[in-house]
């Protein structure tokens, strides 16, 4: 009769190391979801000053036809 207690025990352990895994994952998801808006921050404040530079060397350059025409 010891087989099914040691059966209940041996599931509690597992449920156990289980919920420790999913807390491990989500602590390690919150983790990268930090880093993804970090850098998302990061690449729009590049891309604004990408199309600032891009808007100040346009103005400069005026357009011509090349002397081939």
């Amino acid at each position: 009769m010891t087989m099914p207690a040691d059966r209940l025990t041996t599931l509690e352990i597992r449920a156990a190391e289980q919920e420790k895994t999913i807390e491990e994952l989500s602590d390690q998801i919150a983790e990268q979801w930090k880093v993804i808006e970090r850098m998302q921050r990061k690449l729009d404040a590049l891309t604004d000053r990408f199309l600032a530079l891009e808007e100040q060397a346009a103005s400069d350059v005026p357009v011509t036809k090349p002397p081939h025409w």
